[in-house]
């Protein structure tokens, strides 16, 4: 029987998959932590993958390898798509797609296969990865090609064999290391909050803490004089914000097949990360570097979000980036209270807000009165020329 890889994770589109495939191909179920997974989760997967007829199963930890391929990108670019979403999920597939074609690659399966719908953007973003990387590898695509319907899904495992519980639970959640997408009843319709019991963390502080942010070139390398790993101090960050029920929110966006899409997002380290560093920027980049990091961030976010991770320009973009970063280091004091944090300040010695130039609106002391005039008049000279010569 011919090699094929299947992107797994335990649902029950996979399972189909793997259900169906298994009669055709010699089955390896791949499934890629970047962040939420437990050990007994793993397991349970594991254990589930195999009644499906697998011959191998393998969990790739990949948390290390999505932050530095990913979420230090998006630190460094301060990316919020349209201002609210920090890319939580679209970041996470890239690696999981990238990380998956690499496996098939390295057991030389002729086949790979996904349990994506034709209706979503991972479809795009996983069939953009393996074909580029591995061209010479079918794509097999069982729920989008056959455009089965979930009670078809369950009438078929049944009759394999496979009767397990496969009610639909109420809200759909992804868990990762940037954050936790929700979805429900409520974001198919336009008009209808999440209700506070759909999120992941429920409210367990009151009162307030302060926690400080340590960056080094725009990494996370401590949290509270801690020193670990950005990743680790990202999920520690999350455990400690998490319990005042701080990130919720809800993103609406365009999808890359060009329809608009409507999701519950909980991300309370993410966005206490991006804004922490983003008021770190403030304090240490020129007004330049500002200005023009924005819009790069937003290409690269987009870019990102639509599954061109692999052209050149996500190179170009993140080497810039890298660069900008080159200042960027000190202490964020942030205070969380429930449901939302505040940004105390920042303790840099690449602070360019230095008194000995000057405080804002109160005194200068590198320049003079006159200095000051002259500046102003030549400034002005554009607009007074316009408006002579078109009054």
């Amino acid at each position: 029987m011919k090699k094929l890889v299947i992107a797994y994770s335990g649902g029950l589109d996979t399972s189909y998959c793997a259900v169906s495939l298994s009669k055709e191909y010699e089955v390896h179920a791949v499934s890629v932590n970047t962040g939420g997974f437990t050990h007994d989760e793993i397991n349970y997967i594991e254990s589930n993958a195999y009644k499906m007829g697998v011959t191998t199963y393998k969990n790739i930890d990949a948390v290390a390898t999505f932050y530095q391929k990913v979420v230090k990108y998006l630190i460094f670019g301060n990316v919020l798509k349209n201002n609210t979403y920090p890319l939580s999920v679209s970041a996470e597939r890239i690696v999981q797609a990238i990380e998956i074609i690499e496996y098939a690659k390295s057991i030389d399966a002729e086949y790979i296969a996904h349990g994506s719908t034709g209706a979503g953007n991972d479809q795009v973003r996983f069939d953009m990865i393996f074909q580029t990387l591995a061209p010479g590898i079918k794509i097999i695509t069982p729920i989008r090609d056959q455009k089965l319907s979930r009670q078809e899904e369950i009438e078929y495992l049944k009759a394999n064999g496979i009767d397990m519980s496969w009610e639909k639970a109420q809200y759909s959640v992804n868990k990762g290391l940037w954050g936790t997408s929700v979805g429900g009843a409520e974001t198919l319709t336009s008009e209808k909050p999440l209700p506070s019991e759909a999120y992941p963390s429920q409210l367990e502080k009151e009162g307030e803490e302060k926690v400080a942010l340590t960056f080094e070139k725009g990494e996370l390398v401590a949290l509270n004089g801690e020193v670990n790993a950005p990743e680790v101090n990202i999920e520690k960050l999350n455990d400690l914000a998490s319990a005042y029920a701080i990130g919720r929110d809800i993103h609406v966006g365009d999808t890359i097949v060009g329809i608009k899409g409507r999701v519950g997002f909980e991300a309370a380290a993410a966005l206490i990360t991006v804004k922490a560093h983003h008021l770190l920027e403030k304090h240490t980049l020129t007004k330049w570097q500002l200005q023009h990091k924005e819009y790069l961030s937003s290409f690269y976010g987009m870019h990102l979000h639509e599954g061109q991770y692999l052209d050149p320009v996500m190179r170009d973009m993140e080497a810039f980036l890298q660069s900008s970063q080159e200042k960027v280091s000190g202490d964020v004091i942030v205070t969380l209270k429930p449901y939302h944090f505040s940004l105390d300040g920042i303790k840099s010695e690449h602070d360019l807000m230095s008194a000995k130039f000057g405080s804002y609106g109160e005194e200068n002391k590198a320049w003079t009165a006159d200095d000051a005039k002259g500046f102003i008049k030549i400034i002005g000279n554009q607009n007074k020329i316009y408006q002579q010569v078109n009054s």
